[in-house]
């Protein structure tokens, strides 16, 4: 059991102005949270403090840049934890976690970067766990998302042969962000690659295939872009034991990301959601037998805000499985934080397992 928590709780957003951070700021004091808004253009800060209700003066501000580890302890001093939403996270996740550490409090991100996360994972897993630190990266619709529901259709088996998730996105309008990060993650692997099978990461030139991929219904079968690889290919296997974790990506969805041209998203609804729609699919197999979990909803930058503010409530709560770095089907019980969610995904009903 968890304790209530105390009305009024600071979470610092670094990068608080970018595209989900704004969900995330707004998602924050929708569930009774106080933001400080964080990141390191002043200028911005003060414009989104400025449009936000109550306006200036409302939310404190607090510029900060990760070359300058001093900002960065003063945007924390006294807050209760952070939501790191400034990509690419190559260079911004070690800077914040680190001042996190000193501060003493939860770090969250919502980092897609496969590097960035693994980085996380690997640099900061036994400090973290010998602080008694929690560090949750991936909190986000790529690497949290799928982990849990993987994590909740896998229930009581203790381990499978191959979890696959299929992102079924009505279409994929990238934010800046996205593109830089993209950017610093192919350079990181020299434009290989990457996949997880036989219980690891491997970097490869092979040729995309396309698949077809039976969604359930009213989507049904799609093409996808076999291997096209998300975050959840660190995540999931960091915990469960899987040795093949596959990731599939709408193919209208994989060419809008691709295509320069392609536009950021734009706001169709007075909450400032696009009018995408994801469909994300996840089957777990062992042996001859399945078990799926699928999520339903809306915006995947704009889900991914309660997704990192129920993180951090729970994290406050004390309702946590572990301590250290851990993806969100490690550290949080899967299906009841999915339950949670309920107001921005529907899911298909859990178990929803076929097979023994």
């Amino acid at each position: 059991m968890g304790s209530a928590r105390r009305p009024g709780q600071t979470v610092a957003v670094f990068g608080a102005y970018g595209h989900t951070g704004r969900f995330v700021v707004a998602e924050l004091r929708e569930r009774g949270f106080v933001p400080v808004l964080s990141g390191r253009d002043a200028g911005k800060l003060r414009a989104l403090a400025a449009s936000l209700p109550g306006g200036p003066g409302a939310l404190e501000i607090r510029p900060a840049s990760v070359d300058d580890p001093a900002s960065l302890d003063r945007a924390l001093e006294g807050a209760d934890a952070v939501i790191n939403c400034a990509g690419p996270f190559a260079v911004t996740a070690a800077p914040v976690i680190e001042a996190a550490l000193r501060a003493g409090i939860p770090y969250v991100d919502v980092a897609a970067e496969i590097e960035a996360n693994l980085d996380t994972f690997t640099h900061f897993a036994d400090r973290a766990r010998e602080a008694g630190a929690v560090v949750v990266p991936a909190m986000a619709f790529y690497g949290g998302l799928g982990d849990l529901l993987a994590t909740a259709a896998m229930g009581d088996w203790t381990a499978a042969d191959e979890v696959t998730i299929a992102y079924g996105l009505s279409g994929w309008h990238p934010t800046p962000g996205t593109r830089i990060a993209g950017t610093v993650s192919r350079e990181r692997r020299a434009g290989r690659r990457v996949r997880y099978t036989d219980g690891r990461l491997e970097y490869h030139d092979d040729e995309t295939t396309l698949l077809k991929w039976p969604f359930p219904g009213p989507m049904g079968t799609r093409e996808v872009v076999g291997e096209f690889t998300m975050a959840d290919v660190v995540t999931v296997p960091s915990h469960l034991a899987v040795p093949e974790v596959r990731t599939h990506m709408a193919t209208e969805a994989a060419g809008d990301l691709s295509a320069p041209g392609t536009p950021a998203p734009t706001a169709a609804d007075e909450n400032g959601r696009s009018d995408q729609t994801f469909l994300v699919d996840v089957v777990v197999r062992r042996g001859d037998s399945e078990r799926r979990a699928v999520a339903r909803g809306r915006d995947i930058y704009a889900v991914t805000a309660p997704l990192a503010v129920e993180a951090v409530h729970r994290i406050l709560t004390g309702r946590t499985r572990t301590r250290g770095v851990a993806s969100a089907g490690r550290i949080f019980d899967a299906p009841d934080f999915l339950r949670a969610l309920s107001p921005h995904i529907t899911l298909d009903p859990l178990p929803g397992q076929t097979g023994s």
